[in-house]
């Protein structure tokens, strides 16, 4: 019998291709052999990775030998018993933004989604199922801090920010499933994060021109402030959560699923039947098409009680108290075309154009609501990178042809990303007195034309539930995390669906 060690070299890297990565750490020790036939083979590495992992985008220049040896660090890492021992958020967090940025493009669209499927999004999604790596990487941000009563009155408020909160703050994003509650706590009442996300979402002193009103840094650099971005999530998560709205496909896909499309060019659409016109040729952003849109927004008495008329109103370096009221949410159906693309402006990024682009919204839950029906007409919308490389949205919403509302948002995932933009909407005229809150919008389709007008019908919704009319059930229970104590509105469910298909369709 011939031994492996005494064939030829080729084949011997052809086999060894196929271990699993960690073995590669010890079958250099076997002997000689096995020793030159792995060290510093780059194109062996490759081969492991690429039979383990996605196939990198083409323009991708990847350390072959680097990224497999991280990969497998982060699982031994993520392996480990408890919280204390996972003390290692930086390189956990390069380490997943390398594996997203390197995930599939071109491989088969995910069931019922608009994302394809992807081997790293599957890795992160079984790593970060696990409890203790919840708590060690994506809730160690300050208002979890906050909540944890783990911070004093004299390190409120960083600035700037704390690296490692904005680190887990941005890895909670890119996980895109809002953690409602406290880690490592009952789910209670007490429990519940929103109240504590709410507090820095709606408070006023949040909104500077430093950061354009938007989820920016308070520095006027443009950078983005993840914290910021983590509490809008988890603002609209748990709104999405309290209507049941995030058991139906068109938000399931995109507020339930970890890392569902959290990477650059990552949005695959379904089939539609109609020629790009030469615009849209040239975006690089894949602007035109159908948008859904949630806006959350407090009643203005409580919005201005909690800004001004309080009797203990904290000094400017302190949050505001947790605030738990009542909140109201829109859904808004956007149908956008690009109109113009120019060359980037000197304060934003270099490497993509400016894209402009005008439309219609129109209100999916109200018959009207003056607030969300609009045009979006004229230079009413722009997508640029930032100078960090961020894709940074801005809208303005169009009433009789006067502006009303703005909104500054970033696209989580980067360029042309399935996962959707959050940010922030206020008044266009940046009023100190407000309103102001929170918003995310994410592309259900590429269609803009086939049901016309500002009406909101079954078709613009269509390629998203088509795959899951079969599979869903309304009676089937979700995960225990949707339970925080309160009871759904009664009945909202039922009436959700009829809204959905029957309602929505009329003016």
């Amino acid at each position: 019998m011939v031994l492996l060690t005494e064939l030829p070299p080729e084949i011997v890297q052809h086999v060894l291709g196929y271990v699993d990565p960690p073995d590669l750490a010890w079958i250099p020790l076997i002997c000689k052999t096995f020793y030159h036939a792995v060290n510093g083979n780059a194109s062996l590495f490759r081969a492991v990775y690429l039979n383990n992992f996605d196939k990198p985008p083409t323009k991708s220049t990847i350390d072959w030998e680097h990224a497999l040896k991280s990969a497998v660090r982060l699982e031994v890492i993520c392996r480990r018993d408890s919280v204390n021992d996972k003390d290692e958020l930086p390189f956990v967090y390069d380490t997943v933004k390398s594996l997203l940025e390197n995930a599939a493009t071109d491989t088969e669209r995910v069931r019922s989604a608009i994302h394809p499927w992807s081997r790293n999004a599957e890795l992160l999604s079984d790593i970060f199922s696990d409890d203790t790596n919840q708590s060690a990487f994506l809730c160690q941000s300050f208002i979890y801090e906050r909540a944890r009563c783990a911070v004093t009155s004299e390190n409120y408020f960083d600035f700037p920010p704390r690296v490692d909160h904005q680190k887990s703050a941005q890895l909670h994003c890119l996980y895109g499933v809002p953690m409602l509650h406290i880690p490592d706590h009952h789910r209670t009442r007490r429990s519940k994060m929103s109240p504590f996300a709410c507090s820095k979402v709606y408070d006023l002193r949040q909104y500077t021109q430093n950061t354009k009103w938007g989820p920016f840094m308070d520095d006027d650099t443009d950078r983005v402030d993840w914290e910021k971005v983590e509490a809008i999530m988890i603002v609209i998560g748990s709104n999405l959560r309290k209507l049941g709205l995030n058991k139906f496909p068109v938000c399931k896909n995109f507020w339930e699923i970890p890392f569902a499309g959290s990477w650059p060019q990552s949005y695959r659409p379904h089939p539609v039947a109609r020629e790009p016109d030469p615009l849209e040729l040239q975006d690089p952003y894949g602007i035109t098409g159908t948008w859904l849109r949630v806006v959350c927004f407090l009643d203005y008495t409580d919005f201005f009680a909690y800004n001004f008329t309080s009797e203990d109103q904290p000094p400017p370096h302190v949050p505001r108290p947790a605030i738990d009221v009542g909140e109201a949410t829109r859904l808004i159906l956007m149908k956008i075309r690009v109109t113009r693309v120019e060359a980037p402006g000197p304060d934003d990024g270099q490497d993509l154009p400016v894209v402009h682009f005008e439309g219609i919204s129109r209100s999916l839950d109200d018959s009207y609501d003056e607030n969300a029906n609009s045009d979006l007409r004229g230079m009413r919308g722009s997508v640029r990178l930032t100078r960090e490389g961020e894709v940074r949205w801005t809208t303005f919403s169009v009433f009789s042809g006067v502006e009303r509302w703005r909104s500054e948002s970033v696209q989580i995932g980067g360029v042309r990303s399935a996962k959707g933009v959050l940010g922030n909407w206020f008044d266009k005229d940046f009023d100190p007195r407000g309103p102001a809150g929170p918003t995310a919008f994410w592309k259900i389709s590429d269609r803009i034309t086939e049901s016309g007008g500002v009406r909101a019908v079954m078709q613009d919704f269509l390629p998203l539930v088509q795959d899951q009319l079969d599979e869903y059930d309304p009676d089937q229970s979700e995960d225990d995390e949707g339970d925080d104590g309160d009871d759904d509105e009664p009945g909202l469910e039922l009436e959700i669906t009829g809204i959905s298909w029957v309602t929505w369709t009329d003016d």
